[in-house]
């Protein structure tokens, strides 16, 4: 028998919905592999690269678009200018803050020895370069530290946590990414609305005192594929970051709501179905930007969901379900899946441990949707605003309640595949609308 709680849901009614797909206008890079030789060729810093230099990469834990290609055409670029390169995992506390555990997300994320055609060197260990002047440690990897040069490299992107003249790329994976588990932990013991400057100061600091030759930066587009590569000097790499963060706010996916000039979404949601969390698609788990759902007031923005239900965390993540936490109820599958080693260093370094929180974790699909929309509070229960996404990441493809489609029907971009339809799911309350065969979450 069922349990109380989930018989109290069976009479509730979800609003049918209708597959659609969103259009952004975006620019591709086209071959990962030329993009990188074309960025690399037009920047006379790459020329600081000379022929016996052994070269750190900063390689981190998210899942950039075509990663495992940008990575083996760097490679192979400081290789042909005479260097030997080696990948330093740069990514703060992931992994479980160990070296293996590091080794092992690149590994899930496509990276290895033999794909990059260099080796992974992996440690915890760090260099002290001094203190800032509140008295912060500024912590480096020991071995990229040693290196006679580090070619810093990063997706340069919104970030999750704190609204700045720089957030995530180049400055974040030099502060922070490359300051390993001591640094990160340093980096965000002042909290979120501290991280903004922390990580400028900290980046100085190491542009100053360390051997960075440049940066390589990509940047997406809002179909998760790479739009273009640039090479950022060392000299002046602070600065320069600041242009192509704001395009890169610009090129952001977003659900259907509110003004189009707008870079986020805006305005109410009753129901937001979420696939699957993951650090694949955000470091969040499920990136603030797109479901305005946040754990610091250092960032705002995006639109006003009554109620989120998340249905799983990804294989890739394995088992890290930072993020959780903004959710209001989840699937029992999810839970089980839940780590709370991964989760918990993480959320703990972040210093937002509402992250990690557990919500109502329900048994199957078809309870988590039902709770969610029974109790949304919503003032019009037969006109549900529902979407459903595979991930806040991929927003190509959507399914919306139909009491969004006559609004979705005016707005530029927007294709409805299907009528409205009740959802549909097996006999174990698993969800079976698909995704386009392309476009699984």
């Amino acid at each position: 028998m069922k349990p109380r709680y989930v018989q109290l849901l069976q009479d509730v009614v979800l609003p049918p919905v209708a597959l659609v797909r969103q259009t952004f206008q975006v620019v591709d890079a086209g071959d990962p592999a030329r993009a990188v030789h074309d960025a690399m060729e037009k920047e006379p810093c790459t020329a600081s690269i000379k022929p016996g230099m052994s070269i750190a990469l900063t390689v981190g834990s998210r899942g950039l678009a075509s990663l495992p290609q940008l990575v083996h055409a760097i490679v192979q670029e400081i290789r042909d200018r005479g260097a030997i390169p080696f990948i330093v995992p740069s990514m703060g506390s992931h992994g479980g803050a160990t070296a293996d555990g590091q080794t092992k997300v690149l590994a899930h994320l496509g990276v290895t020895e033999e794909s990059a055609g260099c080796p992974i060197r992996s440690s915890m260990d760090t260099v002290n370069l001094g203190c800032l002047d509140n008295g912060m440690e500024v912590h480096i990897d020991k071995l990229a530290y040693e290196a006679d040069g580090i070619v810093v490299f990063n997706r340069i992107k919104p970030h999750t946590e704190f609204r700045a003249a720089n957030e995530s790329g180049l400055i974040k994976m030099l502060s922070i990414g490359l300051g390993k588990q001591s640094g990160a932990d340093n980096c965000h013991a002042w909290g979120s609305g501290y991280l903004g400057r922390s990580i400028v100061e900290m980046g100085r600091i190491k542009l100053a005192k360390c051997k960075i030759l440049f940066g390589v930066a990509t940047l997406e587009n809002a179909y998760d594929r790479l739009s273009r590569v640039v090479v950022v000097p060392a000299d002046g790499m602070i600065e320069r970051e600041r242009p192509l963060l704001a395009e890169a706010m610009r090129n952001m996916p977003r659900l259907p709501l509110g003004p189009l000039d707008q870079a986020q979404a805006s305005g109410p949601l009753d129901v937001l179905i979420i696939g699957a969390v993951g650090k694949e698609f955000s470091g969040r788990g499920m990136d603030p930007n797109i479901t305005g759902r946040v754990s610091t007031p250092a960032i705002s923005g995006g639109p006003d969901v009554s109620r989120i239900a998340v249905l799983d965390v990804s294989d890739a993540s394995e088992g890290n379900a930072v993020g959780i936490g903004m959710a209001d109820v989840i699937t029992e599958r999810l839970f089980q899946k839940f780590r709370r080693e991964p989760t918990y260093i993480n959320c703990i370094t972040l210093g937002t441990l509402t992250m990690a929180g557990l919500p109502m974790a329900l048994p199957d699909d078809k309870s988590v949707i039902q709770a969610a929309v029974k109790s949304c509070e919503s003032y019009t229960p037969d006109a549900i605003t529902l979407i459903r996404i595979p991930n806040t990441l991929h927003l190509e493809y959507l399914y919306a309640s139909k009491a969004l489609l006559p609004s979705l029907r005016e707005r530029p971009g927007i294709e409805i595949l299907t009528p409205p339809q009740q959802m549909v799911f097996d006999a174990d309350g698993a969800l079976l609308d698909p995704w386009p065969e392309h476009h699984k979450s």
